[in-house]
Formats: structure tokens, C-alpha cells, sequence
């Protein structure tokens, strides 16, 4: 990593983040909508279409972020944020990262299972890696849905986190992330 002297982000490691952030809240509110529309109607289908399309690019540009992220450090914590919080946000990153590539890749691999595969933006066909498998597909279908309800929970600390130290600690922690 390269050394790092500024208190923020930086523009690109921000414009990720947002991106990221706005496509993951639309990606899952749009999964919310489609599986609450009975039946398979032309709606649903484009629905359907669109949040896969979203979840193929949101990890396109995880894979971004993370390469970005090996190669630019990130700028320091500010003064007096204890040990316990600093290993607690690690932790939380760490986590949210994971999620960030679980969370498509099992709505892929569940696509896959299910005999649907994914052509994106309804142009490029992306690989099938698996069969159809009825019982899989039901399995990565639970997965799917636990690891985008983990990432719910997750994204609320993450946000709560950054608001308790931009009103309550007065810090400069949000302000690294802000454009």
C-alpha cells in the first residue's frame, strides 16, 4: 500500500462507496417489490431482470473497490477513537465486504440453480458454472435471502456508527467518506 497523509478518502475510493452504497439500497428494495408481486407477470420479470442486472454491476464494482482499496491506503483515525472501536469497524468492513461479493454471487449461483440463466443487461450471457438443481437452488434461495438480511443489519450499524461519531463524538470519521 501506498503511504496515506490526508484525513480523507480518497475521490475515487468515495465515489465508489456512494455508488456502491445508493446500488445496494435500490438492488435490495427492488428485490423487496419483485418477490411481493404475485405470479409471473411481465412486471415481475423486468423487475427480476433489473436486480440481477444491478447485482452483476455492484460486483463489478466491489472487484474495483477492493483492488482500488490494496492500493490506496486508507487515511488514518482521528485522534482518541479508542482500540475496541477501531477493531470493531475493521470488523464491520471486513463483514461488509464479504457481503458485498456473498450477497450477488449467491443470487447468481441461486439464477444458475434454478435453470434461469443470467444474461446481463440482456445482452451478455454470463457463464452457467452449475446445473439446474432443484434442491440447490432451494438452499442458495435461503442463502440469498439471509445473507442480503445480514447485510441490512449490517449496513444499519455501519450507518448508525458514522452518525454517533459525526453528532455525538464530534469526530472527523464521517467527514472521510464525505464528497
Amino acid at each position: 500500500m501506498r503511504p496515506f497523509s490526508k484525513k480523507k478518502y480518497s475521490g475515487t475510493a468515495i465515489l465508489l462507496h456512494w455508488l456502491i452504497a445508493l446500488m445496494i439500497i435500490c438492488t435490495f428494495t427492488l428485490g423487496l417489490v419483485m418477490i411481493n408481486i404475485p405470479g409471473l407477470t411481465p412486471t415481475k420479470l423486468k423487475y427480476v431482470s433489473w436486480h440481477k442486472w444491478s447485482g452483476v454491476t455492484i460486483l463489478a464494482l466491489a472487484c474495483l473497490r477492493v483492488l482500488w482499496r490494496l492500493t490506496h491506503a486508507a487515511p488514518p483515525y482521528p485522534a482518541g477513537i479508542s482500540r475496541w472501536q477501531i477493531s470493531a469497524a475493521h470488523l464491520m468492513h471486513t463483514l461488509l465486504y464479504v457481503l458485498i461479493f456473498a450477497v450477488p454471487l449467491s443470487g447468481y449461483f441461486y439464477s444458475l440453480a434454478a435453470g434461469v440463466p443470467v444474461v446481463y443487461l440482456g445482452l451478455f450471457p454470463l457463464p452457467v458454472l452449475i446445473a439446474k438443481n432443484r434442491e440447490l437452488a432451494a438452499i442458495l434461495k435461503t442463502a440469498h435471502y439471509v445473507l442480503n438480511m445480514t447485510m441490512l443489519v449490517c449496513v444499519c450499524l455501519h450507518v448508525l456508527a458514522a452518525l454517533k461519531h459525526h453528532f455525538i463524538d464530534r469526530d472527523e470519521i464521517l467527514k472521510r467518506m464525505l464528497p
